[in-house]
């Protein structure tokens, strides 16, 4: 007698095999009408951004290191509600960018920081208010004040973005030195400012405030889309043992192994680490990893088989 675990195995095996052979398909088959979908979100990413502008003036969520404001640093011996306080504060300064996050360890509110842009000559009101809000009778050895004032947070701010713009300068430099072919090089410099862009986007969704360690994520991000897209490039148009869609799979299996060790490290950081530097840039990091395998193996794959396709009818 047949056993009906076995036939129920093979039946999966069936069906998983028929998804993959499905997914294979499109991917092969279809790329050009699946390079809507890294476009259409860089579109969105970019429409996004702009609204973010109009807005606020600004195309990023700054947090006080970057802008110039207050940051207090509370140790109350009791818990407090933080969404509470921030609207009790907020209701007082309505004018001002408030924010408010708890400082955890093992599991529990070890404090809390409260970032304003706050002028110094209100930050003694500001405190009050925080009381008030609170209920926390703060004696001055319950909590740090830290003034960054907004000239020195604003030259920071470009000090910063100067050196992101001269980092992917200096790469799309190397990349067209590298290959030097049009095309080729500005798939992977478009994949890369895609991942920065796309990622931006999410971060400012999300209401990030975005530190100087958010811009040292961001210059990581360069390295990590540069990576897997030269693997790309170089195996596909320098290699020529094996099929197209065989060097390709190559690629994403390599690139795919990169991308889940940076991952899996990622989440390992921000499980274990308490310090606010480490988890924003791995947040940072790991959302830029999500948007990186669109760009690379659907993006990048794409505008590279269009590319030898024009190439090889040119050369009949």
């Amino acid at each position: 007698m047949e056993n009906p675990a076995k036939g129920d195995k093979e039946l999966n095996s069936s069906g998983i095999s028929i998804i993959i052979k499905s997914v294979k398909n499109v991917y092969e088959n279809h790329y050009k009408k699946l390079l809507i979908i890294p476009f259409a979100l860089l579109l969105i990413a970019l429409i996004l951004i702009g609204i973010k502008f109009a807005n606020s003036n600004d195309f990023m969520n700054r947090a006080v290191s970057l802008k110039g404001g207050v940051t207090i640093t509370l140790t109350p011996a009791q818990q407090t509600d933080t969404l509470q306080l921030k609207e009790a504060l907020l209701s007082k300064f309505p004018e001002n960018d408030i924010s408010t996050r708890v400082i955890s360890q093992f599991g529990s509110q070890a404090g809390i920081i409260v970032e304003a842009d706050i002028k110094e000559d209100k930050v003694n009101e500001f405190i009050g208010e925080i009381r008030k809000a609170s209920n926390l009778k703060l004696e001055k050895n319950d909590y740090s004040v830290e003034i960054v004032g907004s000239s020195l947070g604003a030259s920071f701010f470009k000090e910063t973005m100067f050196a992101l713009l001269l980092a992917f300068v200096f790469m799309s430099l190397v990349v067209f030195i590298y290959f030097r072919t049009f095309v080729p090089s500005m798939a992977v410099i478009l994949a890369a400012f895609s991942d920065m862009v796309v990622t931006l986007a999410i971060i400012n969704f999300l209401d990030i405030r975005i530190s100087g360690a958010g811009i040292a994520a961001f210059l990581m991000l360069i390295g990590y889309s540069v990576d897997t897209d030269i693997l790309l490039s170089t195996r596909l148009l320098k290699r020529k043992e094996g099929s197209e869609m065989e060097r390709i799979y190559s690629s994403i299996s390599t690139g795919m192994m990169m991308n889940t060790t940076t991952i899996i490290a990622a989440i390992i950081a921000l499980i274990f680490t308490q310090s606010e530097v480490i988890d924003q840039i791995m947040i940072i990091i790991l959302i830029g990893m999500a948007v990186d395998m669109i760009n690379t193996w659907i993006q990048n794959v794409g505008i590279l088989r269009l590319y030898l396709e024009k190439k090889a009818r040119k050369a009949q």
